[in-house]
Protein backbone atom coordinates (compact mmCIF):
# COMPACT_ATOMS: atom_id res chain seq x y z
CA UNK A 1 0.00 0.00 0.00
CA UNK A 2 1.32 3.46 -0.89
CA UNK A 3 1.49 6.14 1.77
CA UNK A 4 0.98 9.73 0.64
CA UNK A 5 2.53 12.67 2.46
CA UNK A 6 -0.01 13.83 5.01
CA UNK A 7 2.32 16.05 7.07
CA UNK A 8 0.41 19.18 8.08
CA UNK A 9 2.79 21.36 10.10
CA UNK A 10 5.32 21.94 7.33
CA UNK A 11 8.42 21.04 9.35
CA UNK A 12 11.26 19.21 7.68
CA UNK A 13 12.38 15.73 8.68
CA UNK A 14 16.13 15.16 8.38
CA UNK A 15 17.81 11.78 8.76
CA UNK A 16 21.57 11.33 9.21
CA UNK A 17 22.47 7.76 8.24
CA UNK A 18 26.08 6.61 8.55
CA UNK A 19 28.10 3.45 9.13
CA UNK A 20 29.31 3.46 12.76
CA UNK A 21 28.58 5.27 16.01
CA UNK A 22 30.59 8.55 15.84
CA UNK A 23 30.67 8.84 12.00
CA UNK A 24 27.81 11.35 12.11
CA UNK A 25 29.56 13.33 14.83
CA UNK A 26 32.77 13.51 12.79
CA UNK A 27 31.38 14.48 9.38
CA UNK A 28 27.80 15.82 9.51
CA UNK A 29 26.67 16.72 13.03
CA UNK A 30 27.02 20.47 12.52
CA UNK A 31 24.62 20.49 9.60
CA UNK A 32 22.21 18.29 11.54
CA UNK A 33 22.34 20.60 14.57
CA UNK A 34 21.67 23.65 12.40
CA UNK A 35 18.70 21.89 10.82
CA UNK A 36 17.38 21.27 14.33
CA UNK A 37 17.76 24.97 15.11
CA UNK A 38 15.89 25.76 11.89
CA UNK A 39 12.91 23.73 13.14
CA UNK A 40 13.57 20.34 11.55
CA UNK A 41 12.83 17.03 13.23
CA UNK A 42 16.16 15.19 13.21
CA UNK A 43 16.95 11.47 13.30
CA UNK A 44 20.18 9.50 13.68
CA UNK A 45 20.81 5.96 12.43
CA UNK A 46 24.20 4.21 12.50
CA UNK A 47 23.83 1.12 10.33
CA UNK A 48 26.65 -0.85 12.02
CA UNK A 49 26.81 -1.23 15.79
CA UNK A 50 30.53 -0.63 16.37
CA UNK A 51 31.03 -4.07 17.92
CA UNK A 52 34.66 -4.37 16.77
CA UNK A 53 35.64 -0.79 17.61
CA UNK A 54 37.27 -1.49 20.95
CA UNK A 55 40.65 -2.45 22.37
CA UNK A 56 39.02 -3.28 25.72
CA UNK A 57 35.58 -4.84 25.27
CA UNK A 58 34.50 -8.05 23.60
CA UNK A 59 32.07 -7.96 20.70
CA UNK A 60 28.76 -8.01 22.59
CA UNK A 61 29.86 -5.59 25.31
CA UNK A 62 31.34 -3.20 22.76
CA UNK A 63 28.05 -3.12 20.84
CA UNK A 64 26.13 -2.44 24.08
CA UNK A 65 28.48 0.34 25.21
CA UNK A 66 28.56 2.02 21.84
CA UNK A 67 24.76 1.97 21.56
CA UNK A 68 24.54 3.78 24.90
CA UNK A 69 27.12 6.33 23.76
CA UNK A 70 25.24 6.92 20.50
CA UNK A 71 21.98 7.42 22.38
CA UNK A 72 23.66 9.95 24.65
CA UNK A 73 25.01 11.85 21.63
CA UNK A 74 21.54 11.82 20.02
CA UNK A 75 20.13 13.25 23.26
CA UNK A 76 22.69 16.08 23.17
CA UNK A 77 21.56 16.87 19.62
CA UNK A 78 17.85 16.57 20.36
CA UNK A 79 17.61 13.80 17.78
CA UNK A 80 15.56 10.62 17.57
CA UNK A 81 17.94 7.66 17.79
CA UNK A 82 17.37 4.48 15.77
CA UNK A 83 19.10 1.17 16.60
CA UNK A 84 21.80 -0.29 14.38
CA UNK A 85 20.96 -3.08 11.94
CA UNK A 86 24.29 -4.84 11.41
CA UNK A 87 27.58 -5.81 13.04
CA UNK A 88 30.80 -4.06 12.03
CA UNK A 89 32.30 -5.56 8.85
CA UNK A 90 28.88 -7.17 8.34
CA UNK A 91 27.68 -4.21 6.32
CA UNK A 92 27.24 -5.20 2.66
CA UNK A 93 25.34 -3.97 -0.33
CA UNK A 94 23.03 -6.92 -0.90
CA UNK A 95 19.29 -7.57 -1.19
CA UNK A 96 18.74 -8.57 2.45
CA UNK A 97 20.60 -5.54 3.82
CA UNK A 98 18.85 -3.17 1.43
CA UNK A 99 15.42 -4.44 2.52
CA UNK A 100 16.29 -3.64 6.17
CA UNK A 101 17.61 -0.17 5.44
CA UNK A 102 14.67 0.59 3.15
CA UNK A 103 12.30 -0.17 6.04
CA UNK A 104 14.01 2.51 8.14
CA UNK A 105 13.71 5.08 5.35
CA UNK A 106 10.02 4.31 4.87
CA UNK A 107 9.38 4.52 8.60
CA UNK A 108 11.04 7.95 9.02
CA UNK A 109 10.08 9.41 5.61
CA UNK A 110 12.79 12.09 5.55
CA UNK A 111 12.78 15.21 3.41
CA UNK A 112 16.57 15.40 3.79
CA UNK A 113 18.86 12.37 3.91
CA UNK A 114 22.43 13.04 5.02
CA UNK A 115 24.81 10.16 4.44
CA UNK A 116 28.49 9.39 4.00
CA UNK A 117 30.60 9.98 0.94
CA UNK A 118 30.30 7.43 -1.86
CA UNK A 119 34.11 7.48 -1.84
CA UNK A 120 35.80 7.01 1.54
CA UNK A 121 38.75 5.32 3.22
CA UNK A 122 36.90 2.13 4.20
CA UNK A 123 34.22 -0.01 2.61
CA UNK A 124 31.80 0.07 5.57
CA UNK A 125 31.39 3.78 4.85
CA UNK A 126 30.95 3.26 1.13
CA UNK A 127 28.42 0.45 1.61
CA UNK A 128 26.47 2.59 4.10
CA UNK A 129 26.32 5.40 1.56
CA UNK A 130 25.09 3.09 -1.20
CA UNK A 131 22.52 1.42 1.03
CA UNK A 132 21.16 4.77 2.24
CA UNK A 133 20.75 6.28 -1.22
CA UNK A 134 19.30 3.09 -2.74
CA UNK A 135 16.86 2.74 0.16
CA UNK A 136 15.69 6.31 -0.43
CA UNK A 137 15.10 5.46 -4.09
CA UNK A 138 13.09 2.38 -3.07
CA UNK A 139 10.76 4.40 -0.85
CA UNK A 140 8.19 4.83 -3.66
CA UNK A 141 8.22 1.33 -5.18
CA UNK A 142 4.85 -0.15 -4.11
CA UNK A 143 5.71 -3.76 -4.96
CA UNK A 144 9.10 -3.65 -3.18
CA UNK A 145 8.83 -5.39 0.21
CA UNK A 146 11.00 -4.12 3.05
CA UNK A 147 12.14 -6.02 6.15
CA UNK A 148 10.05 -5.53 8.21
CA UNK A 149 7.30 -4.49 5.78
CA UNK A 150 6.62 -0.75 5.60
CA UNK A 151 4.24 1.00 3.18
CA UNK A 152 5.77 2.79 0.21
CA UNK A 153 5.35 6.54 -0.19
CA UNK A 154 5.73 9.22 -2.83
CA UNK A 155 7.26 11.96 -0.69
CA UNK A 156 10.28 13.69 -2.30
CA UNK A 157 13.63 13.27 -0.60
CA UNK A 158 16.91 15.06 -1.30
CA UNK A 159 20.06 13.02 -0.62
CA UNK A 160 23.35 14.65 0.36
CA UNK A 161 26.78 13.03 0.73
CA UNK A 162 29.30 14.32 3.27
CA UNK A 163 33.00 14.59 2.60
CA UNK A 164 35.08 11.49 3.41
CA UNK A 165 37.39 11.22 6.37
CA UNK A 166 40.73 12.87 5.53
CA UNK A 167 38.87 14.55 2.63
CA UNK A 168 40.08 11.98 0.10
CA UNK A 169 39.08 8.62 -1.38
CA UNK A 170 40.77 5.21 -1.11
CA UNK A 171 43.26 6.19 -3.81
CA UNK A 172 44.15 9.36 -1.86
CA UNK A 173 42.49 11.64 -4.40
CA UNK A 174 40.75 14.75 -3.03
CA UNK A 175 36.95 14.77 -2.86
CA UNK A 176 35.72 18.33 -3.41
CA UNK A 177 32.36 19.50 -2.01
CA UNK A 178 29.64 21.12 -4.11
CA UNK A 179 28.92 23.52 -1.25
CA UNK A 180 29.71 23.95 2.44
CA UNK A 181 27.75 24.73 5.57
CA UNK A 182 29.37 27.10 8.08
CA UNK A 183 29.16 25.16 11.36
CA UNK A 184 31.17 27.54 13.55
CA UNK A 185 28.16 28.45 15.68
CA UNK A 186 27.55 24.83 16.72
CA UNK A 187 31.10 23.60 17.28
CA UNK A 188 30.61 23.38 21.05
CA UNK A 189 27.63 21.07 20.53
CA UNK A 190 29.58 19.05 17.97
CA UNK A 191 32.36 18.56 20.50
CA UNK A 192 29.84 17.58 23.18
CA UNK A 193 28.24 15.00 20.88
CA UNK A 194 31.54 13.39 19.93
CA UNK A 195 32.76 13.42 23.53
CA UNK A 196 29.88 11.07 24.39
CA UNK A 197 31.79 8.32 22.55
CA UNK A 198 34.26 7.83 25.38
CA UNK A 199 35.10 4.24 24.38
CA UNK A 200 36.72 5.56 21.21
CA UNK A 201 39.53 7.56 22.79
CA UNK A 202 41.99 4.66 23.09
CA UNK A 203 40.65 2.84 20.01
CA UNK A 204 41.13 5.74 17.59
CA UNK A 205 44.53 6.58 19.00
CA UNK A 206 45.74 2.98 18.75
CA UNK A 207 44.29 2.13 15.32
CA UNK A 208 44.14 5.42 13.42
CA UNK A 209 46.54 7.77 15.18
CA UNK A 210 43.89 10.15 16.51
CA UNK A 211 45.39 11.09 19.87
CA UNK A 212 42.61 13.59 20.58
CA UNK A 213 39.60 12.46 18.59
CA UNK A 214 37.47 15.49 19.48
CA UNK A 215 40.16 17.88 18.28
CA UNK A 216 40.68 15.70 15.20
CA UNK A 217 37.06 16.41 14.30
CA UNK A 218 37.55 20.14 14.86
CA UNK A 219 40.75 20.11 12.78
CA UNK A 220 38.89 18.46 9.89
CA UNK A 221 36.11 21.06 10.01
CA UNK A 222 38.72 23.82 10.15
CA UNK A 223 40.45 22.40 7.08
CA UNK A 224 37.17 22.20 5.12
CA UNK A 225 36.46 25.81 6.05
CA UNK A 226 39.94 26.89 4.98
CA UNK A 227 39.98 24.99 1.68
CA UNK A 228 36.43 25.40 0.50
CA UNK A 229 34.15 27.43 2.75
CA UNK A 230 35.89 30.71 3.41
CA UNK A 231 34.99 30.38 7.10
CA UNK A 232 36.59 29.00 10.26
CA UNK A 233 34.69 25.69 10.47
CA UNK A 234 32.65 24.00 7.76
CA UNK A 235 31.12 20.72 6.61
CA UNK A 236 31.18 19.94 2.90
CA UNK A 237 28.35 18.36 0.90
CA UNK A 238 27.72 16.85 -2.52
CA UNK A 239 24.10 16.44 -3.59
CA UNK A 240 22.99 13.13 -5.08
CA UNK A 241 21.42 13.09 -8.55
CA UNK A 242 17.76 14.08 -8.13
CA UNK A 243 16.33 11.55 -10.60
CA UNK A 244 14.02 9.12 -8.82
CA UNK A 245 14.18 11.13 -5.60
CA UNK A 246 12.79 14.63 -6.09
CA UNK A 247 12.42 17.51 -8.54
CA UNK A 248 15.62 18.94 -9.99
CA UNK A 249 15.14 22.23 -8.14
CA UNK A 250 14.21 20.67 -4.79
CA UNK A 251 16.97 21.78 -2.42
CA UNK A 252 15.62 21.66 1.14
CA UNK A 253 19.02 21.70 2.84
CA UNK A 254 20.25 24.74 0.94
CA UNK A 255 16.95 26.52 1.55
CA UNK A 256 16.70 25.74 5.27
CA UNK A 257 20.32 26.69 5.96
CA UNK A 258 20.69 29.55 3.49
CA UNK A 259 22.31 31.86 6.09
CA UNK A 260 25.08 29.28 6.59
CA UNK A 261 25.55 28.27 2.95
CA UNK A 262 28.98 28.72 1.43
CA UNK A 263 29.58 27.95 -2.23
CA UNK A 264 32.82 26.06 -2.81
CA UNK A 265 35.65 28.46 -3.53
Amino acid sequence: MEQTDTKQDGHLIALAMAAHPDDIEFMMSGTLLLLKQAGAEIHICNLANGCYGSQVYGKEEAARVRALEAQEAAHVAGAVWHPSLFDDVGLYYDAASLAKVSAVIREIRPDILLTLSRYDYMEDHEYASRLASSAAFNRCLPSYVTDPPQPSGNKPVAVYHSLPHALMDMQRMPVVPEFCIDVGSVMAQRRAMLACHTSQREWLDATQGMGSYVESMADAAREVGRRYGGCEFAEGWRRHNHMGYCAADYAPLETALAPFLKQTK
